[in-house]
């Protein structure tokens, strides 16, 4: 059926529940798990100089934050025995993001976590997942 699964992670409790759940279906498939997390490039603002951390800072920042949110999905991945490799992407748009990572990645699936909103809250925030779900040309499994 699936043979790599795109496993997106924000870091989340509920994207680290998902994580559980795609080890245990790539376990049962066979299948290899490629983690992704989203890093928004350095904003330089044009219409201000302050700004509250260099370029530097803000790249270790966020560099340090992806790692640990990796780090999570690849010891989940190992301890269930399943083959796993991560990307940092860097883009102000996580959909866009997890779509062009499984393109690039060879992905056939995409499995990623739905926070549930209904009604007025879900149109007003909307969710990457449903922008995923909107824009993937590959099946998207949403856990939940």
């Amino acid at each position: 059926m699936f043979q790599k699964i795109l496993v997106p992670t924000d870091g989340s409790e509920l994207s680290v529940r998902a994580i559980t759940g795609a080890v245990e279906l790539a376990a049962k498939l066979g299948a290899s798990i490629v983690g992704v997390t989203a890093v928004e490039p350095y904003a330089y603002a044009t219409l201000s100089e302050y700004r509250p951390e260099t370029i530097v800072e803000y790249e270790e920042r966020a560099n340090l934050a992806a790692r640990e949110r990796l780090d999570v999905l690849e010891a989940a991945a190992r301890k269930g025995g399943v083959p796993v490799e991560t990307v940092v992407a860097r883009s102000f748009s996580p959909f866009e993001a997890i779509i062009e990572t499984a393109k690039e990645r060879g992905c056939d699936a995409i499995l990623m976590a739905s926070h549930g909103r209904r009604g007025l809250s879900a149109v007003l925030l909307g969710s990457e997942t449903q922008k995923v779900l909107t824009h993937s040309q590959i099946p998207v499994i949403v856990y939940r």
